[in-house]
């Protein structure tokens, strides 16, 4: 074993994520108006496997939320009440050492509709006052423009991001927001999970699919114009905000092939190369070849402006920001195998790997993969803004809970981080989803838990809504004292 100590950079931004519509609650407080975030429910009863089928949303899911008053079976409008309870949680983040919290402007707050002419004020007011508490308790924000939520009246009035009006409104929210906090807020992402648009179409696109004779064409039109829409941010915020640097924001899916069948090989590399379709664009400028075949087979054709391309080659993001959570395999036959879930997207189950209790596969040195390739594919920093493992957690009866499970998957994955920055990737920052119990994206449920501090609320919203740290927060926050150095390495810093 080498006597070399491995170390996290000096200046390493070690923090937590978490998402307006999944914390903050407050739906219809303060002028705020109706996001997709709205429309999600909580479905009692679905099992584990099935639990995506929470998050798909028709006609009539719609029109139901729009004339429903109450946040009863609509977790994500209650969150945890993180509106209020800020205050009190930054206190909570500053005990733990947090040097940043990533977190997300909900656009309804600022402009309820989505198209008005002036912004909200009592929504400007909230994140003042919200990064103003950040900055007391010495925590950076990294602020997300669209996290999984946009104005419902986009949906319904102009077809969500298939329509290239929604570009000018999601600018002009971006230029209000960059104006209104340039110094106090330095670091930005543009959209949450982009790629996510062509797995879930309506929760990151605004896409209703019935209402589309073409919905794979819409969608890629949608993803068109959110391309557009995220150069466009990084240009006003380069202009507007001195010193920033605005990020892109990919869902890492490492793939591996089942066999050394070179088909199995040949579909695993296919699925790993459009993983990174959507940040070749972002990164590099532009579309890449690969993807003019995809577009072919599928009688795909995308409309562009005059100066897209060049818009899209002027503003790239500074930087890449990627959520990891697992890996899957891909098989060019898999009739018969045995098939996992996983975040957003499943596939054949790995025998190498354990699952938890949602069934993602946990995958460390998948990470480890991931950061290499990502860094020599684009040679700009990296920074990991989810990484987590949902699970129950047990009150025992002293009070405390006990998540090893939980510090032995972040152990895991920590200790690839540095291998990865032992091989000379650009890690720049590591934010853990979520840092704080918070209502799940997929599934809407309270009890699938992934934070170091435990919320007192259950599916159903009943609960104190305490906050408790599990045994992980004095875990996570030895890890920030020491910049993540390992047990090893601090022994080996001892001696």
């Amino acid at each position: 074993m080498s006597n070399q100590i491995r170390k996290f950079p000096e200046g390493f931004l070690w923090g937590g994520a978490i998402a307006a519509n999944q914390v903050e609650g407050a739906w219809n407080v303060d002028g705020k108006g109706l996001s997709t975030a709205d429309v999600a429910i909580f479905k009692k009863g679905v099992s584990k496997a099935d639990y995506k089928k929470h998050n798909k949303v028709d006609e009539e899911q719609i029109q139901k939320a729009m004339s429903t008053e109450t946040a009863e079976d609509y977790p994500k409008r209650r969150g945890i009440d993180f509106y209020h309870r800020y205050p009190e949680d930054m206190a909570v983040f500053k005990e733990m050492g947090l040097k940043t919290l990533r977190v997300s402007i909900a656009w309804t707050r600022i402009f309820p509709n989505g198209d008005e002419e002036q912004p909200n004020e009592a929504g400007l007011a909230f994140y003042d006052r919200l990064f103003d508490e950040m900055h007391k308790n010495g925590i950076e924000p990294i602020v997300t423009l669209s996290h999984y939520e946009m104005p419902l009246y986009l949906v319904n009035q102009y077809g969500g991001w298939s329509n290239r009006i929604v570009v000018d409104l999601f600018v002009k929210f971006s230029k209000v927001v960059f104006t209104r906090y340039k110094d106090k807020v330095k670091y930005w992402l543009t959209f949450n999970e982009i790629d996510s648009i062509v797995r879930h179409p309506f929760t990151s696109g605004g896409i209703v699919p019935e209402r589309f004779e073409n919905v794979e064409q819409t969608v890629y039109q949608a993803l068109h114009h959110q391309f557009i829409a995220s150069a466009l941010a990084v240009k006003y915020c380069h202009e507007l905000v001195p010193g920033s640097k605005i990020g892109c924001m990919l869902t890492k899916l490492m793939t591996y092939p089942h066999s050394c069948n070179p088909k199995d090989v040949l579909k695993a590399s296919k699925n790993n190369q459009f993983n990174h379709f959507f940040t070749d664009v972002q990164v590099r400028g532009e579309y890449p070849r690969f993807i003019n075949r995809l577009f072919k087979e599928k009688g795909i054709q995308i409309e562009k402006q005059v100066g897209d391309d060049e818009l899209l080659k002027a503003h790239t993001a500074d930087f890449i920001s990627f959520s990891y959570y697992m890996s899957l395999v891909a098989s060019e036959n898999s009739e018969g195998m045995e098939k996992v879930s996983g975040n957003t997207i499943g596939g054949v189950k790995n025998p190498y790997l354990e699952t938890n209790e949602w069934g993602w596969q946990i995958d460390p040195i998948g990470l480890r993969i991931s950061l290499n390739e990502l860094y020599d594919r684009y040679q700009v920093p990296l920074f990991i803004v989810e990484n987590g493992m949902g699970a129950y957690d047990k009150i025992e009866e002293d009070g405390s809970i006990q998540d090893d499970y939980r510090i032995s998957y972040h152990e895991q994955h920590l200790e690839q981080m540095l291998e990865a920055i032992e091989d000379g990737v650009k890690l720049v920052g590591y934010t853990s989803w979520g840092i704080i119990d918070l209502i799940s994206y997929s599934s809407s449920e309270m009890e699938k838990r992934y934070g170091f501090i435990y919320v007192d609320q259950d599916n159903d919203g009943n609960g104190t809504l305490e906050r408790k740290p599990k045994k992980s927060f004095y875990w996570y926050k030895e890890v920030i004292e020491n910049n993540g150095l390992l047990a090893e390495e601090k022994e080996a810093a001892i001696r």
